[in-house]
């Protein structure tokens, strides 16, 4: 009987880490006001969200109209806002806006929808560029469609 419990102990703490992880990566959820802000990167000055975490754009999207949705969301969760976005860093509050999705909004700078990676685990990380269309995003609001700088090797 005391395995019993100290495996259901167990079950729930891991349901518990499950549950703050997915409340964690909420961060892509409204639940506040949307910060834009720049981070340097081997790619160059980059637009971050609130949590620091790289943003990237959609090429297939075209001005202030998103097309990732559904299971695309899922790996490319958009930027939401529950209020007017604000910028900081190099970032401009005039280029920033938003778009309705889904049940909020979405926050676009210059015009383009703005998503997270999912696989961005951790602040600055890049690991989305390039990848199915989706390219990290400027302050002058154009793609960063570069490979970051080599740290050694070839060259």
């Amino acid at each position: 009987m005391k395995r019993i419990t100290v495996m259901l102990a167990i079950a729930s703490a891991m349901l518990g880490a499950s549950v703050g992880v997915a409340v964690a990566s909420g961060a892509h959820i409204a639940s506040s006001v949307a910060t834009v802000g720049t981070r340097h990167t081997s790619l160059g000055t980059i637009l971050v969200g609130t949590n620091g975490h790289t943003l990237y754009l959609d090429s297939a999207d075209s001005k202030n109209k998103a097309t990732c949705t559904g299971g695309c969301a899922a790996v490319w969760p958009p930027l939401m806002t529950s209020g007017k976005p604000k910028a900081k860093g190099s970032a401009k509050a005039s280029d920033l806006g938003t778009i309705k999705s889904g049940s909020g909004k979405q926050v676009t700078y210059k015009g383009h929808p703005l998503y997270y990676f999912a696989s961005d685990t951790a602040a600055g990380q890049t690991t989305g560029e390039g990848s199915n269309g989706f390219y990290v995003v400027s302050p002058s609001g154009k793609s960063i469609t570069k490979s970051p700088a080599s740290t050694g090797g070839y060259g």
